[in-house]
């Protein structure tokens, strides 16, 4: 029974993003590391990101007052 369990478990914790399966704790921003959920972040190349403050720094618009990001500079 505890191999039922566990299959049961694994599946539960199945996510499904960026047209893979992921274990729910794998689904990370590529920046930052924070877990993700499906459908809520963003994605470039293949990789998934949070929307704030990590894609929209690396990706999202340049200068002062755009998008929110400007006070996070990523080097």
């Amino acid at each position: 029974m505890p191999q039922l369990t566990h299959l049961l478990s694994v599946a539960a914790e199945k996510v499904t993003s960026l047209g893979k399966d992921w274990h729910r704790p794998c689904l990370r921003c590529e920046k930052c590391n924070k877990t993700l959920t499906s459908g809520g972040h963003a994605e470039h190349d293949g990789k998934p990101y949070c929307n704030h403050p990590c894609y929209a720094a690396l990706f999202g618009p340049k200068g002062f007052g755009r998008g929110g990001a400007e006070s996070h500079t990523f080097k």
